[in-house]
């Protein structure tokens, strides 16, 4: 029988705190993601979302990856900084998303409902857009979300005081 003494105990210990951390880290759910309320303007009316916030190239490669769920009224929102054209892909994300895509001035110019998950193909805007909302797929066609509504939050300078 292999006794364990106080140093390799440790370190298992170590080892195994360090595994959970990376782990929690790595599935994107240690909190490092700011969060604020999202709401798109719709001809139903005003839908809210609460989205977490991707704004450094860090978040944005990590986006919604390795998730098994989301909320059916939470989100991602990709801050882009100003207008660009994006192209987004769903390797290692596990659940089908709405990509929707808006526009500097809070246009919604795009969907692409329904990625495939896993899929290593390109979903790209049709335009220049200043942000990408990743909501749960099929939620904008639930939610009468479409081209032409705007999207209410700081970075479109149109959020409430």
């Amino acid at each position: 029988m292999m006794r364990l003494t106080p140093i390799i105990l440790g370190s298992l210990v170590a080892l195994g705190l360090l595994s959970y951390v990376a782990v929690r880290e790595y599935t994107g759910q240690v909190g490092e993601f700011a969060s604020a309320p999202l709401i798109i303007e719709t001809e139903r009316g005003p839908v809210q979302f609460t989205v977490e916030m991707a704004v450094t190239k860090q978040q944005w490669e990590r986006g919604l990856m390795f998730r098994k769920s989301i909320a059916p009224d939470a989100g991602m929102l990709f801050d882009l900084g100003d207008e660009k054209r994006v192209s987004l892909w769903m390797k290692n994300t596990l659940i089908p998303l709405d990509m929707i895509f808006i526009r500097a001035n809070s246009t919604i110019v795009q969907i692409a409902a329904n990625a495939t998950p896993l899929s290593t193909d390109l979903v790209s805007s049709s335009r220049p857009v200043r942000a990408v909302l990743e909501i749960a797929g099929g939620r904008a066609a639930e939610l009468g979300i479409k081209p032409g509504d705007h999207a209410v939050h700081a970075i479109f300078g149109n959020a409430p005081k």
